[in-house]
């Protein structure tokens, strides 16, 4: 029997930046159709204006009502904005930020219904995305209140090169101090190990941990929260069988390579993750939303405001992005159906080895 085709839907994110570049070079892919059909939330008429303006006309893109209707080895748009919507290349607009929140939300409310097995993100303009119906930092922290009652997922960065979750996110570095908690850490690593084996198939993860301060605090004198918060916190999730270990101080421990031998980092704050992630994986890096019930991906750039336009954007980060929902799709199946079946699933796996 033929495996069921993923449908799996892409906002179009900012209509000004090299959101839809990215999203048509990938879907000039052939191969992307036999394991997935991708529904764009958002404009056929920018679509078409993106399509013209790239040369990329041989794209042919199907213009559908509702989700519903697509089926098959092929690309759908459904449109989720106004017939007057207009492109301005390079420009932060309030119609673009209206018109990146629509297409969130119509995918979104598909996602939650079933009709999508997952949602590839296009890059936003957090600040023009604003209104009174987004009021969020992020994709993530609108996802989570959607799907989570706004319990945290997990930022987590993800390439072949290495994995990078962070503790806290879109907050100002001043208050990152004060966020850290040892409860809060040892969620952030309980989400992470369970990712890494849910996810991505490991099946017992080694975690590495970070410091916040200089050299990790240098015992105390650079700092306390290594001592006081981060240790404390690694000590109970090892207690509770989990493999994680720290804190490293960050610097020594990425330009000593020491990532390697990691199926994962928990970094404390945002640029501490990502300012390494992004120096290692920034072609290729895709950021994905763990610790939700449902499947998020995202390129891990930006709108890139400064190269709209110019067939000059890459779209290998967002191919990734799409490979990886297909990924952590199946992954997530595969584990469930173990859990599901612990008994046969341990006894296939002792014969295997005996074999």
């Amino acid at each position: 029997m033929e495996e069921k085709r993923m449908i799996i839907g892409i906002t179009q994110g900012d209509i000004n930046g090299i959101g839809y570049e990215v999203i048509l070079k990938t879907l000039l892919e052939n191969h992307i159709f036999e394991f997935c059909t991708p529904v764009i939330y958002g404009s056929p008429k920018v679509a078409a204006y993106y399509r013209k303006t790239l040369n990329l006309e041989q794209l042919s893109l199907s213009s559908i009502a509702h989700v519903n209707e697509a089926n098959g080895k092929k690309g759908y748009i459904i449109n989720c904005t106004s017939d007057d919507i207009k492109v301005d290349l390079g420009k932060s607009t309030e119609i673009a930020g209206e018109a990146s929140f629509l297409a969130l939300e119509a995918a979104t409310r598909d996602l939650a219904a079933g009709k999508l097995d997952a949602i590839v993100t296009a890059p936003i303009n957090k600040k023009n995305i604003q209104s009174p119906t987004f009021t969020f930092p992020g994709h993530t922290e609108y996802l989570e209140q959607i799907f989570n009652e706004g319990k945290k997922g997990l930022m987590l960065m993800v390439s072949d090169v290495v994995r990078i979750a962070v503790v806290t996110g879109h907050i100002p570095i001043y208050q990152v101090s004060e966020s850290l908690t040892q409860s809060l850490i040892e969620e952030k690593i309980r989400l992470l190990n369970q990712s890494l084996k849910e996810d991505f198939g490991i099946v017992r993860p080694r975690i590495a941990v970070l410091g916040l301060n200089p050299h990790a605090g240098d015992d105390g004198l650079i700092g306390d929260e290594e001592q006081t918060v981060i240790l404390p916190a690694i000590r109970k999730c090892v207690d509770e069988g989990i493999v994680c270990v720290g804190p490293f101080p960050a610097d020594g421990f990425f330009g000593a390579g020491s990532f390697t031998s990691y199926d994962a980092i928990l970094a404390m704050y945002h640029d501490q993750g990502l300012i390494p992630f992004k120096t290692l994986a920034m072609e290729e890096g895709v950021n994905f939303t763990a610790g939700l019930p449902v499947i998020r991906t995202s390129p891990g750039h930006g709108t890139a405001y400064d190269l709209a336009g110019q067939n000059l954007a890459s779209e290998t980060s967002f191919r990734q992005a799409l490979f990886l929902a297909y990924d952590i799709y199946r992954n997530r199946k595969t584990y469930h159906t173990m859990m599901a079946n612990p008994l046969k699933s341990n006894h296939v796996a002792r014969g295997s080895s005996i074999e």
